[in-house]
């Protein structure tokens, strides 16, 4: 006899997938008996967003409404051993001909209970912020391909078609992932849309690693969160690489190179600290792409600060947040494909507050701030944004 249920949290459903700990949206569970069951859920993020001498005319503010993201969950369980997701995203930039895209089509082998095996479409193991993605950061979708580049430099929304093994160790407190993947689109380069494998190129396989320790409490399952409103006290630190032989490809016939990538992250939460809980987040970045796209290759640096105040006003509670992002650039590489050797420093800076009615769930946004590029000295934008999982 079928049995429909209502879920506390999507993530009951994604721990038993092995995501891990998002606290995310309450969606519907079709149950068929001991350990089989379908999930189905959907969320979205949409915003209004005014950016100085953003508009038509190239000298006013825009003032648009946006939806940024639309996906579709679904995630079931053929048994206690093997389970699935299957999600989409919306795609086409908000145009008339948006549609939508598979970034989530794999299978998780339960081999042990430390130890899993996925396979097909997912994430691939890199750094904190790519892992939680603009769902589960500190708020407001801020994930803004600055720092953290690879999510949106092709592939789809950060998906890799692969397999990774997935363990963690000493009671959850040690995390390790490692899995081989097509990486077929690495970059996205300006005006030409994202480089991949082209006729003549070695088919080489990307590699992709993650160490994470967690000294106080212990982060479950796979995918990450970049903040958990006070539900944990959290001090962690992660160590991810990336590498293809041969993962650089120019529109400039016979100009390939390898890609490699670093980085390094840190996440501190802290419950109890005065009247709410204590946040803050950083990370390093390294990509390297063997000098064919310099605008692609450098440092990149990002931090977060917030607090959540334990006492609610109205439906939530207040949490004032700080983000700062930037990618020093080795240099600039144009529509040709000519790499320049000129500062190219993108910076991003803003200050706002989240308005939490539930954790990831719920959640609005507000954020001034200005973004710098080569091509801009200061854009100042305020940006309101609601995300809402259900």
């Amino acid at each position: 006899m079928m049995n429909i249920k209502k879920c506390a949290l999507h993530t009951a459903v994604a721990m038993a997938c092995g995501l891990g700990v998002q606290l995310a949206n309450a969606g519907a569970t079709i149950s068929f008996g001991e350990d089989k069951y379908i999930s189905a859920g959907f969320g979205f993020i949409t915003s209004y967003n005014s950016v100085e001498d953003a508009a038509a005319n190239g000298s006013d503010r825009s003032n648009d409404f946006t939806l940024d993201s639309a996906r579709l969950y679904l995630s079931g369980s053929f048994n206690k051993y093997i389970k699935g997701m299957l999600n989409t995203e919306k795609s086409g930039g908000g145009s008339a001909g948006s549609n939508f895209e598979v970034i989530d089509a794999n299978v998780q082998f339960q081999v042990t209970p430390e130890i899993s095996i996925w396979a097909g479409r997912f994430l691939s193991p890199s750094d904190r912020a790519n892992m939680a993605g603009p769902y589960y950061s500190m708020g407001g979708g801020y994930w803004a391909n600055i720092a953290s580049r690879y999510g949106w430099n092709g592939g789809v929304i950060g998906r890799d078609d692969g397999v990774a093994v997935v363990s963690s160790f000493m009671e959850d407190h040690v995390a390790v992932s490692f899995g081989a993947f097509e990486g077929d689109n690495i970059f996205r380069f300006s005006g030409t849309g994202a480089q991949s494998e082209a006729n003549g190129t070695k088919d080489k396989l990307m590699y992709a690693g993650r160490v994470q320790i967690d000294f106080w409490d212990a982060e479950p399952g796979y995918y990450g969160t970049g903040n958990y409103f006070g539900a944990k006290d959290i001090l962690a630190i992660g160590i991810a690489g990336r590498m293809k032989k041969d993962g650089v490809v120019s529109t400039v016939p016979g100009i390939v190179g390898d890609y490699k990538s670093y980085s390094v992250d840190f996440l501190l939460e802290k419950k109890d600290v005065g009247p709410g809980t204590f946040s803050a987040e950083a990370a390093y970045y390294y990509y390297d792409t063997d000098d064919v796209f310099l605008g692609e290759q450098g440092k990149a640096y990002s931090a977060g600060l917030g607090y959540l105040f334990n006492d609610p006003i109205g439906w939530g509670k207040i949490m004032p947040i700080v983000r700062y992002q930037k990618f020093d650039a080795d240099g600039v590489t144009t529509a040709a494909s000519v790499n320049t050797r000129t500062g190219a420093d993108t910076k991003r800076f803003e200050v706002g507050a989240n308005y939490i009615i539930a954790p990831y769930n719920s959640v609005i946004t507000a954020t001034v701030g200005k973004t710098d590029t080569p091509a801009t000295s200061s854009d100042n934008f305020f940006r309101v944004a609601l995300q809402m999982q259900f």
